[in-house]
């Protein structure tokens, strides 16, 4: 019996190999260091985040809302991006499944 759609919940190993392979892809940032400050470190700016938040919107396969964006004004690192997506991806799944 199946009431719910299976769908596979996400680990955080699986968002984190997401979010390099979008630094690969969108700004030819190999190996970014997890912890680095992308502002300081690798002139992340203002544009850079936009094409992250439409980057995390395909892997997601849904629109972020105007709230979620704003969540992630004060995001500096890898792993804080890979902290949002993760809360976003647990979001999406508890609605999916309520």
């Amino acid at each position: 019996m199946r009431g719910r759609k299976d769908r596979k919940i996400m680990t955080r190993e699986e968002i984190k190999t997401e979010i390099l392979d979008i630094f690969r892809r969108e700004f030819e940032i190999e190996q970014p260091g997890l912890d680095c400050d992308l502002r300081e470190t690798y002139e992340f700016d203002s544009v850079d985040a936009i094409e992250l938040l439409l980057g995390i919107e395909r892997f997601l396969k849904t629109e972020l809302t105007h709230e979620e964006k704003k969540m992630a004004m004060g995001i500096r690192t890898i792993n804080q991006i890979v902290d949002y997506v993760e809360g976003l991806a647990g979001v999406r799944e508890r609605v999916t499944h309520a």
